[in-house]
Order: C-alpha cells, then sequence, then structure tokens
C-alpha cells in the first residue's frame, strides 16, 4: 500500500481516461448521460471538455449546473458529482485543441459553436482492481469459488474547494 491520499488516488485514476459520460438533467428532470473526451490529463478538482454552444448538455446545464461525470477502463471506475459552467476563453480552447477536435468543429477553434466546459468536482467515489484485467478475473473467479468478497479497492472521497 502507498501513502497515496484517496485525492491524489482519484486524480492517478482520472490521467488514464480519455472519455467520459456526462450526465445532466433536461427540462422534463430525466437524467441524460452525454459522451465527451475529457481534455486534460490533469485532474486538480476540475475537468475540461470542447463542447458545441448548442449542443442539448448546455442548454441542460445552463438551467441546472449540478451534473455526474463517469469514467471507466477495464479495471477500474470514477464517478465524480460536481457542477458545470460554460466559460469563454478561446485561450484555453486553444490550448486544449487537438487534431482529433477537428472532427466535430472543421472550422478550428476559432469556430463561434465551439464552447468550454468546465466541471468542477466536489466529490468522487472510484472503484480499482490493481492488477489490471487478468487480476481482475482471477479476484471474481476466487470469490465465487471461496465465498469471499471480490478483491477490489472502493472509496468516497469529498474533494477540497478551491
Amino acid at each position: 500500500m502507498t501513502d497515496t491520499t484517496p485525492v491524489q488516488r482519484v486524480a492517478e485514476l482520472i490521467k488514464d481516461f480519455r472519455f467520459a459520460m456526462f450526465t445532466t438533467r433536461n427540462a422534463e428532470g430525466r437524467l441524460v448521460a452525454h459522451p465527451l473526451t475529457v481534455q486534460e490529463a490533469e485532474f486538480d478538482g476540475d475537468l475540461w471538455f470542447l463542447v458545441s454552444k448548442s449542443a442539448t448538455l448546455v442548454i441542460d446545464i445552463r438551467a441546472d449546473e449540478r451534473v455526474g461525470v463517469s469514467l471507466s477502463s477495464n479495471d477500474s471506475w470514477v464517478s465524480l458529482a460536481g457542477t458545470a459552467e460554460l466559460v469563454e476563453d478561446r485561450a484555453k480552447i486553444k490550448e486544449l485543441w487537438s487534431p482529433t477536435v477537428d472532427a466535430w468543429f472543421p472550422e478550428g477553434p476559432e469556430d463561434p459553436d465551439v464552447g468550454l466546459l468546465k466541471f468542477d468536482a466536489q466529490s468522487a467515489e472510484y472503484w480499482d482492481s490493481p492488477g489490471g484485467k487478468l487480476a481482475s478475473i482471477f479476484s471474481f473467479v476466487k470469490s465465487k469459488v471461496t465465498g469471499e468478497q471480490y478483491d477490489a479497492e472502493n472509496e468516497t472521497v469529498e474533494l477540497p474547494d478551491r
């Protein structure tokens, strides 16, 4: 076991994720998940996304800023709760821009429809099965054979205000 704090552990896990499901509440009050690409690998409590300003998730956020973000891989999962807002910052858009984003915004970072979505995490919960896919399979089989609980790390973390 390392001396990593729970907040540091969340940051370590998040750096390995590329895609997220961003959940908002629509006008009817229903939860709706939107797939987005995480634009920064360094997690300090904020996540950044490039979005269309006319996307339904932006409309949802204007009505209710409370959102959830879920990230997963073969052997770890993170669920974040927090708030989101559309930020006007062309310099940050250019900083986060990559050739991949051109597929959604062929006019480039100067496209007036490109929006910068800032997610401010307030809490996190993570599940991690250290050792990768093979270790996860072994732990699952072991739990079935022995009746012992599945061997995985799980923690809920309150993130500090910034």
